[in-house]
């Protein structure tokens, strides 16, 4: 078993992990997360979502977040446009990179952006069809592919048949997320299968929430079928509002220490990385998430304490 000798971690915690925040988070804060993230070597942060703010008021500020934004030269920003207004105000704003969220449940497609799995393919065309018009990059989002918090299973070849329509028409990458954070290695595997079959395995990336505490089982299974791109979360921020009881993206932090632990090249500081959880932490009057954080802070406060 070999291997990817590199992994590139796409960080989703400015936009997914702060999207469901109750508390408002201002955009001085979103934009100095970004910068930190930035700093510590994330190399891909998703910054914010063009959305309606009546859906998603946390994200109500995007087009300033992105506009204040320091704009490393070798970092991508993407952005999520769920539909052409989206994309449009996305545009507009200077985004090089945009986002598309699919469902492989029916129902969950419903919940969450109220329309058919055929209905938000067709939404998308357009999008995909202007951002090539505009040579603006797009990601591909599947979201329960390993579970449904309303139908429970979702079939291998279910995840097969909207990640392939997501590559037949433009996108450039697929992530695929387990929302609810039900999968575990041997299911992930099987569902990486089936979608290996129609997707390079070079475009397909893996989104886990770790709600029993899986996710990083299920990036090691992953790893395993030969997948280099995992998406995550600095303090495991975030959740799902359509999945009661999810708990957020894995922690970025975690799956560093996983993937150092392995040999494999991420590019990022651990130090840099856990003092930027411990501070979004912080602002939002919470612990890190984080165990390989809050092990690091431990292991810091025993080093202090002895004499020198």
């Amino acid at each position: 078993m070999t291997l990817p000798s590199k992994v590139r971690i796409v960080e989703v915690g400015p936009r997914d992990g702060l999207q469901n925040e109750k508390t408002p988070v201002s955009t001085k804060i979103k934009v100095e997360l970004i910068r930190r993230l930035g700093k510590a070597g994330l190399k891909s942060i998703e910054a914010t979502a063009f959305v309606s703010p009546k859906w998603v008021p946390q994200m109500a500020d995007n087009a300033d977040v992105f506009a204040a934004i320091e704009k490393l030269p070798d970092v991508a920003y993407p952005v999520l446009t769920p539909n052409m207004q989206g994309f449009e105000a996305a545009l507009a704003a200077g985004a090089k990179e945009v986002a598309v969220f699919g469902a492989a449940s029916e129902s969950f497609s419903r919940k969450n952006i109220n329309c058919s799995i055929t209905e938000s393919l067709e939404r998308f065309r357009p999008i995909v069809e202007a951002a090539k018009t505009a040579e603006i990059k797009v990601r591909g989002y599947v979201s329960c592919v390993l579970g449904c918090p309303y139908e429970g299973e979702v079939m291998p070849l279910a995840v097969a048949d909207v990640a392939q329509a997501l590559i037949d028409m433009g996108c450039y990458e697929i992530s695929l997320g387990d929302t609810i954070g039900a999968g575990t290695p041997e299911r992930t595997k099987d569902m990486i299968e089936a979608v290996a079959r129609r997707v390079p395995l070079k475009k397909i990336a893996g989104h886990y929430h770790d709600t029993f505490g899986m996710a990083t089982a299920n990036i090691y299974a992953s790893l395993q079928m030969g997948i280099g791109i995992f998406d995550s979360s600095v303090s495991g921020l975030g959740g799902c509002p359509y999945a009661v009881g999810a708990s957020g993206n894995v922690a970025t932090e975690d799956v560093v220490w996983l993937l150092t632990g392995l040999g494999i090249d991420t590019g990022i500081d651990l130090d840099a990385l856990v003092d930027t959880g411990v501070w979004i932490s912080k602002q939002l009057k919470r612990e890190p998430a984080s165990r390989v954080a809050r092990a690091v802070i431990a292991r810091r406060a025993m080093r202090a304490a002895q004499p020198a």
